[in-house]
């Protein structure tokens, strides 16, 4: 549940009420851009896109375009020729919550404006230390914890697009192996927008008064938390866990084959072992802490429904 200090400083919406705010626009989407976007154990439905994501498609529009009329503007006051500059989206939530079904829904419905075509999407699954050195730091168990990640890396990364540079390479990374994979890289050329997902983007600095590093929020334009009482995420996570083992771990490659064999009592028993260990210590942590920096929230039900969504006043 939203919290009642949270709720103060958000504007509440029913889905009715946000449904109504969609207005016309030129985006559609196919019955196969909605399969291609949904996750395993994720539900997507088409009433849920056209009544959720389209509103908020157009509301990140109008956030580009006033972001790149200001920033002309802003050029042509200091006497400069306007240079384009992306417009970054960060999206978080927790494993399993259907953060990644969000981006890849944003990204194509976003696609379709002409004011920005040339939507990319990056995940910070690429920017975790290789399983060597979070094995050599002894975290190798805390994959997805802040430390796990190259965050120096990850911060240049987004430096680079922030300010315009035209060709940015970020690191691959493996469900299969469980790793980054050697000498691959995913390129973005002179993008419109960059869409960033993963699970602590929008971290705020630890409690330490000396801490004056880079935020990675802090290069967002705009940002959106997926967001869900623990119990459904919990729910979800075993029932996703259940499913790969007959599609990503019956993989002889995968890093999880061995839980292929595992019967169905089994299967389970792993999977709440894994999610109370690990992923329900890094949501409490670190994951849902930072719900209310984001500009936007999607608060889910038990079925994946969106009824809830709440806007930054």
């Amino acid at each position: 549940m939203i919290d009642s200090a949270i709720e103060s400083r958000y504007l509440t919406l029913s889905r009715n009420e946000w449904a109504g705010l969609k207005a016309n626009s030129p985006i559609q989407i196919t019955e196969d851009d909605i399969r291609k976007s949904q996750g395993l154990a994720d539900v997507i439905s088409r009433d849920g896109v056209e009544e959720v994501y389209f509103p908020l498609a157009r509301l990140i529009n109008l956030h580009y375009t006033a972001h790149r009329d200001l920033r002309t503007l802003t050029q042509r006051f200091l006497n400069r020729e306007p240079r384009p500059t992306p417009f970054l989206i960060g999206l978080a939530g927790s494993v399993a919550v259907g953060k990644s079904s969000a981006a890849r829904l944003l990204r194509i419905l976003l696609s379709q404006w002409p004011q920005h075509p040339n939507v990319q999407l990056i995940t910070t699954d690429g920017f975790l230390y290789d399983n060597a050195t979070l094995k050599e730091r002894g975290i190798f168990n805390r994959k997805g914890f802040p430390e796990s990640y190259d965050t120096a890396k990850l911060i240049q990364f987004v430096r680079d697009i922030a300010s315009g540079t035209n060709i940015v390479e970020a690191p691959v990374y493996s469900h299969v192996t469980y790793d980054i994979v050697p000498d691959s890289k995913i390129t973005l050329s002179s993008p419109d927008i960059v869409i960033i997902e993963g699970l602590n983007v929008l971290q705020q600095p630890p409690r330490d008064h000396n801490w004056s590093g880079t935020l990675l929020s802090s290069f967002f334009d705009f940002s959106i938390f997926v967001d869900a009482d623990e119990n459904d995420i919990r729910n979800w996570y075993v029932e996703r866990f259940l499913s790969l083992r007959n599609t990503a771990f019956s993989d002889p490659n995968s890093y999880f084959h061995h839980y292929e064999s595992l019967s169905d009592v089994e299967a389970g028993a792993t999977a709440v072992q894994i999610w109370e260990s690990i992923n329900a210590v890094n949501l409490r942590e670190n994951i849902l802490p930072t719900r209310e920096n984001a500009s936007l929230i999607l608060h889910k039900d038990a079925d994946h429904s969106i009824n809830t969504i709440l806007l930054r006043k």
